[in-house]
């Protein structure tokens, strides 16, 4: 709800705008949304946050500009983390929305011990945290390892991937086809109209398998017919992430959106732990998913066929395995497990970066579980997805990513080929 004055809201360009979302961590370690309360910017106007803490206000351009919280009404036992940092400075770019963020605390949590932080209640959370993390970044970490398995390629764009199926999800679920050939708009969803979420990431899912064949075919099968080294393949990895990149932020623009379905939801408790029922069909679903990628991989014609080609793919070529055919399905479920992993993440907020704001975890899950090993891949997610969110008991939650690179960092030195991985011979 916007509380400026018309006058001052005249000139206003709705296309940027300074945004943010109002929340705190209570003394069990949940996230509570605050709602109601005032953030204004002078001479332009001002909003209060919604009930899931949210609030944007529109600003007439680019430039630099202070906002301000009204201390007055947040709710009691809430209060800001540094009580002078009331007002923020904001530099909105000519590109979109600039977020900002007020930090909370509540006086439990001011007061709270030593002892409380490492309670077995929160570590727990933190916990289930850290496996729904692992389960999403598990299926995208397998389709990398994977690729790297069959070809030897360090694939940067992969990242890539994971932000198509974010944006195809949130096209299909949205608009559906009839958003980009507006003459379908009298055929039924999702040709002339958007579709439930759940239908939404099947066909996003499928999006990203037609992206992976497609990058394979054009670009990195072209590039192997013509002797290209792998490590002018791996640059052109990240070049060819750029240029997507770049290609998803203008045709999708700079600024955040969220699902039409299942955008916000309040937690349910479950055996004392807070999870929304999203987040539990997610985890559920992904546990479905990696399972069947395990015996695909164990008991098919097919998988062993990649497992083959993994190990060896000289003598799985003498066997009489078409290593191309096999490298070309290697894409196409890479590319629809990065997908479904794009659609999870972008539960919270779709963003037209946000594989490359991942990418890191991945690698670090990849590297810690094995190179070219899949289920090396699913235990080094899970071990990443829990370490990132235990360290939150001792660090910033804003720096909790960082735990990714020292893993990454650690498992390097310690056990360069991963958990799963074996050793071999150089020279």
């Amino acid at each position: 709800m916007l509380v400026a004055s018309p006058s001052a809201n005249a000139d206003i360009v709705d296309d940027l705008g300074v945004v943010g979302q109002l929340q705190y961590t209570d003394a069990a370690g949940n996230k509570v949304f605050v709602a109601g309360v005032d953030v204004s910017i002078d001479d332009v106007g001002g909003a209060t946050t919604d009930g899931d803490g949210n609030f944007r206000i529109p600003v007439p351009g680019p430039g630099e500009y202070s906002i301000s919280l009204d201390t007055s009404t947040l709710p009691a036992g809430v209060a800001l983390r540094e009580a002078e940092r009331s007002t923020l400075t904001a530099k909105v770019s000519p590109n979109g929305d600039q977020r900002i963020i007020f930090p909370l605390v509540t006086a439990d949590s001011v007061a709270q011990t030593t002892e409380s932080s490492f309670s077995a209640r929160r570590i727990s959370q933190l916990t289930l945290e850290g496996v729904k993390l692992g389960l999403y970044l598990a299926m995208a970490a397998i389709g990398l390892s994977l690729i790297f398995g069959t070809t030897g390629l360090v694939n940067f764009a992969h990242a890539e991937l994971i932000t198509w199926g974010t944006l195809m999800a949130y096209f299909f679920n949205v608009y559906g086809l009839v958003g980009t050939f507006g003459f379908l708009s009298f055929l039924p969803a999702p040709f002339g109209g958007g579709v439930n979420f759940i239908v939404a990431t099947v066909l996003a899912t499928v999006m990203g398998g037609v992206l992976g064949y497609v990058l394979n075919r054009v670009v990195f099968r072209t590039s192997r017919d013509a002797g290209v080294s792998l490590l002018a393949q791996m640059v052109m990895t990240i070049g060819l992430s750029i240029l997507l990149r770049y290609v998803f932020v203008y045709f999708f623009g700079s600024r955040y959106r969220v699902y039409l379905d299942y955008a916000s939801q309040r937690a349910n408790t479950f055996w004392g732990l807070e999870l929304t029922s999203r987040d539990a069909t997610a985890m559920v679903a992904s546990i479905i998913i990696l399972v069947a990628v395990g015996i695909g991989l164990t008991r098919t014609r097919t998988g062993r066929a990649m497992r083959a080609v993994s190990d060896n793919r000289d003598l799985a070529e003498s066997s009489g395995i078409n290593v191309e055919r096999v490298i070309s399905q290697v894409w196409i479920l890479g590319g629809a497990l990065a997908a479904l992993s794009g659609t999870f993440f972008g539960f919270d907020t779709v963003k037209w970066d946000i594989g490359a704001r991942i990418l890191l975890l991945v690698f670090a899950a990849v590297t810690l579980g094995g190179l070219g090993t899949s289920f090396g891949a699913l235990v080094g997610a899970i071990i990443v997805g829990i370490a990132i969110n235990w360290s939150t008991l001792v660090i910033d939650t804003e720096l909790k990513n960082m735990t990714a690179l020292i893993v990454l960092i650690l498992a390097l030195l310690l056990r360069p080929q991963g958990i799963l991985g074996k050793k071999q011979r150089i020279g």
